[in-house]
């Protein structure tokens, strides 16, 4: 048979089961009318549906031809037997010998051991399997691949109309309606803090009510419109004078343009649209197939190249829909953002208007990670299942604290989270009646509390953090929201609006801080095994000076004759800061000779993020105005464990006895040689760490704005030579960690918080 014939067949049955799904009845009934009309269109004595529930099972819903007792009793596993292998892989399988074929289960309440052949294929949408659609035969039978392609077009015809809840319906039996009940993910924390509002989806989904096309002639020129707009969407992107230089963002528009073109790519959309189904669902189907690969692809570069196909897709459904991203208008003011995965600058677009933010992807050290910790947004990543479903307006609950996500929560679930937010404002208040007193312990030591920033948004935060000054900015997320190099007058401009907000408090620049998990758009990652471990921060700045020599000129510039406090990040050695050092003297003398105003006081300090920076010389102690322990970076280094990755990031504890000793020792070395020390992560925004590690002798500890209080209340109400004792004692016990002698020390002294 040809294949325009089989086009003809296709449309054909696919505008019965249209009119099949337009006629009154339950779900139920749907259902079997479906299972009907396929067997007899497809000439099989058997055919069925199964639907994936939320239990990770597949149960029979329908069914022609098997033992009809078995609907709503005969369930599976995902990968258990052929049914449950599709699911599992979303691809086909197609046998004359299915008891023979690798996989199969035999369910005996079906009585399906008559029938040798057996053809199914995953009901999918936009990569989600919702369930398995199967026809079988007595008689040995080999299906062709126009048989597979036909039956893959009836599934995606019933997971569109599956998604409108055209099987719902009011019988016990009848599946739930889509995106109705409450939906629970577990998470990571990606930025701690809770909050409530509606889901905003960054992509939001695509309903089409009419999956099955009444003239394929009028589908395939409307996707031949589509991809004109977008190939020419793409083409103008690459040619943007901002994206004249090469760069990790030019590869992916150049990606972008091969698949744009790509003869492949178009063809098969093209003969889904000649087999019956509408420009959208040939665009979804193809997009389902990509998501199926890109679940089991392992190498880096084609998942990357597999996501490139995704966006595109998502681009290209929006031109058909005639969608469009979401604008400053359509930001509702309790909106917490959904989304797969974002960059910075698309983040930053929604700023403050954002409650919360939730993420199917994403990592603790991502782009996305570091704008929500700078404008202390909830954020919580990994949160999987949640962009399937999620739908705009749902309400949505957000615990960064926890890592939790509460989507269409039940009463109970509202009740309990509103309590909880209700005693995070209450502590809030108790903070502000901190906010003007110094920390100072109960026996007299006086630590100093910094926050960190990385926007010019932050800076309103420090006056009602009460916080002492900014103990690091980082530079580096103007460069990362941006397609190209900020200029230098640009970075001077920032800097000098920067030290105007801060007042007269200090602030900390920290330049460049790239590499690793933070790569700028316009510039070629190198390939490396371990990027935490490689070409990063100060290496780069010494190894391209171009861009520091121009940051440190524009940072001396923007003082314009106040004090000037500059951080190099990731110093492994000596010569890695005196090398930075000498380059900072350098533009000083280069900008005198100018004629230009240089920095009252200048203090140059380095950031001690690996181990061997703490046993460098004592010249570089003396030479040093100042080090930060960056806590983040040295945990991971001093433990050998990545805190990229899940399985050992939370395996080892900030009040691990050996961490401990060495921040103290490291305390120790800087008060002999009269080096001042802070420390400056995470574990100084939480109070009973920040007790830890100022028993240990740290003075000085910068944080997120919102962590100033509490912190600032647990050290107020302690004494830090009972708080010694307490630690010592652990120590000396051969206790691992002296976490829990501390708590239950504090629980005991009624410590707040606790």
């Amino acid at each position: 048979m040809s294949s325009g014939s089989q086009a003809v067949e296709s449309r054909v049955l696919l505008k019965r089961l249209r009119d099949t799904l337009a006629e009154a009845g339950e779900g139920q009934e749907r259902l079997n009318r479906i299972t009907d009309l396929v067997s007899r269109s497809l000439a099989s004595e058997v055919c069925s549906i199964y639907l994936r529930l939320p239990d990770e099972t597949l149960e029979l819903c329908a069914t022609t031809g098997l033992n009809p007792d078995a609907v709503h009793r005969t369930r599976m596993r995902v990968r258990e037997g052929l049914v449950g292998r599709i699911a599992d892989t979303a691809e086909p399988v197609a046998t004359s010998d299915a008891p023979h074929t690798r996989g199969f289960q035999y369910f005996p309440e079906t009585g399906e051991e008559i029938y040798a052949s057996f053809m199914g294929v995953p009901i999918q949408r936009l990569g989600e399997v919702l369930g398995v659609l199967v026809v079988q035969n007595q008689q040995a039978r080999d299906y062709s691949d126009d048989e597979i392609h036909g039956l893959e077009i009836v599934a995606m015809v019933i997971a569109e109309m599956a998604e409108l809840g055209a099987f719902t319906g009011t019988a016990p039996t009848d599946p739930p309606a889509p995106h109705r009940g409450p939906f629970h993910v577990r998470g990571l924390i990606g930025q701690e803090g809770v909050a409530e509002g509606t889901a905003l989806m960054h992509d939001p989904k695509i309903t089409i009510s009419n999956p099955v096309a009444d003239d394929p002639a009028a589908e395939r020129a409307r996707l031949t419109d589509a991809l004109q707009r977008l190939r020419a969407e793409v083409d103008e992107m690459l040619a943007a004078e901002h994206l004249d230089m090469d760069g990790e963002h030019r590869d992916v528009l150049n990606a972008w343009r091969m698949f744009a073109h790509d003869k492949g790519w178009v063809r098969r959309m093209m003969e889904s649209i000649d087999a019956g189904l509408a420009a959208e669902v040939a665009v979804d189907r193809e997009q389902s197939a990509t998501r199926a690969r890109m679940s089991r692809v392992k190498d880096p570069y084609l998942r990357d190249r597999l996501h490139d196909l995704d966006d595109l897709s998502n681009r290209l459904l929006r031109l058909l829909t005639g969608g469009d991203g979401v604008n400053d208008g359509e930001v509702p003011p309790d909106a917490i953002l959904v989304a797969r995965n974002i960059g910075p600058g698309e983040l930053l677009d929604y700023g403050r208007k954002l409650k919360g933010v939730v993420l199917e992807e994403g990592s603790v050290g991502s782009h996305a990670a570091i704008v929500a910790r700078a404008l202390a947004i909830p954020l919580v990543i990994q949160a999987s299942g949640i962009t399937r479903e999620a739908h705009n307006g749902d309400p949505l609950l957000v615990d960064g604290d926890q890592g939790a996500v509460h989507l269409r929560p039940e009463d109970s679930v509202r009740e309990a989270f509103r309590a909880k937010i209700e005693m995070v404002h209450e502590a809030q208040e108790a903070y502000s009646e901190l906010r003007d007193k110094p920390a100072v312990t109960r026996d007299g030591v006086r630590v100093g509390l910094q926050m960190n920033a990385g926007l010019m948004a932050d800076l309103p935060s420090l006056t009602p953090s009460g916080a002492e000054g900014v103990g690091l900015y980082r530079t580096e997320l103007a460069f990362l929201v941006r397609r190209t190099v900020p200029k230098r007058g640009e970075l001077m401009a920032l800097y000098k609006r920067i030290l105007d907000a801060a007042g007269g408090k200090p602030v900390t620049f920290r330049t460049l801080d790239i590499g690793s998990d933070k790569v700028l758009p316009y510039m070629k990652r190198p390939d490396e095994p371990n990027p935490a471990l490689g070409w990063r921060a100060i290496r780069v700045g010494l190894d391209r000076p171009g861009v520091m020599r121009m940051q440190l000129q524009a940072l001396l510039r923007a003082a314009e004759g106040r004090p000037m406090n500059i951080m190099f990040p990731f110093v492994a050695q000596f010569d890695e800061f005196r090398a930075a050092r000498d380059m900072v003297f350098r533009e000083i003398e280069h900008e005198q000779r100018l004629g230009h105003k240089v920095p009252a006081r200048l203090s140059i300090g380095a950031m001690l993020e690996t181990p061997s920076l703490a046993f460098a010389p004592d010249q570089f102690f003396r030479m040093a105005d100042f080090i930060s322990i960056g806590g983040n970076d040295l945990k991971q280094f001093f433990f050998a464990a990545d805190r990229e990755n899940e399985l050992v990031r939370r395996r080892y504890d900030t009040l691990n006895v050996s961490f401990l000793s060495f921040i103290e020792q490291i305390a120790a070395r800087c008060d002999r040689l009269g080096t001042p020390v802070s420390f400056c992560g995470e574990d100084a925004g939480r109070p009973v760490e920040a007790l830890a590690l100022v028993t240990m002798g740290m003075r000085n500890l910068s944080m997120r704005p919102a962590s100033i209080g509490p912190v600032k209340r647990m050290l107020r109400s302690v004494d830090l030579s009972e708080t010694r004792r307490v630690i010592n004692a652990a120590r000396a016990s051969g206790d691992q960690s002296v976490r829990p002698a501390l708590m239950a020390w504090l629980r005991e002294i009624g410590a707040p918080g606790i």
